[in-house]
């Protein structure tokens, strides 16, 4: 008796769709991701659970790292208004177009006579940059200033008190902490916040 031959199926699948639907994925998380901008003063911070996410506007971020200070304060409008106070303080005139880009940069830690000289470079060369950091003497304690004329600002634009965070490197010492807590205590800022790093709740 003969043998029924079967008829062999094609062993290809057609991968078109599955191809479609990668590069349809992986274009929503290019457009939808958010670059990371990179920071003047790197830290390495202290990691905890806590997940509390801090405001886009209407806050200051004091950074302590490697014995400076960085200060950033989020909220166009009241970048501008500081800086003009600060130069009125200091008696430097800032131009508009200074004001323009001081509101669209991120942190910073010069003293207000070496910010002009900041302000003018391209973003990718501030990161670059030597910076000192805010002075913060007895002497001389700008930070204490960009403070006290922030907090102003951010009353007068938008009616409300500034909220502050620290961003400490794990491996500052105690007393430069302590110095940054003393200059928010003599302006009566009793609540602040931590940044911090993620940590599972496993660790």
């Amino acid at each position: 008796m003969a043998k029924i031959k079967m008829k062999k199926k094609s062993t290809s699948t057609d991968m078109t769709a599955m191809c479609d639907v990668a590069f349809l994925l992986l274009t929503f998380f290019i457009l939808t991701a958010t670059a990371k901008v990179p920071e003047a003063l790197p830290v390495d911070m202290p990691s905890s659970v806590a997940q509390t996410k801090l405001p886009d506007t209407d806050l200051a971020i004091i950074t302590i790292g490697k014995g400076k200070v960085f200060f950033d304060i989020k909220g166009r409008e009241v970048r501008k208004r500081t800086l003009e106070g600060m130069g009125a303080k200091y008696g430097i005139e800032f131009s508009e177009e200074d004001k323009a880009k001081f509101a669209l940069m991120d942190d910073f830690g010069v003293p207000i006579t070496g910010l002009k000289q900041i302000i003018d470079l391209k973003a990718a060369d501030r990161t670059k940059a030597p910076q000192p950091g805010i002075p913060l003497d007895s002497l001389d304690n700008q930070l204490k200033d960009w403070l006290l004329i922030s907090r102003r600002a951010t009353i007068d634009l938008d009616d409300k008190e500034l909220q502050i965070a620290i961003k400490g490197d794990a491996k500052e010492e105690y007393p430069k902490i302590k110095k940054i807590m003393d200059i928010l205590q003599d302006q009566k800022i009793n609540s602040f916040n931590l940044v911090t790093g993620k940590r599972g709740r496993d660790f």
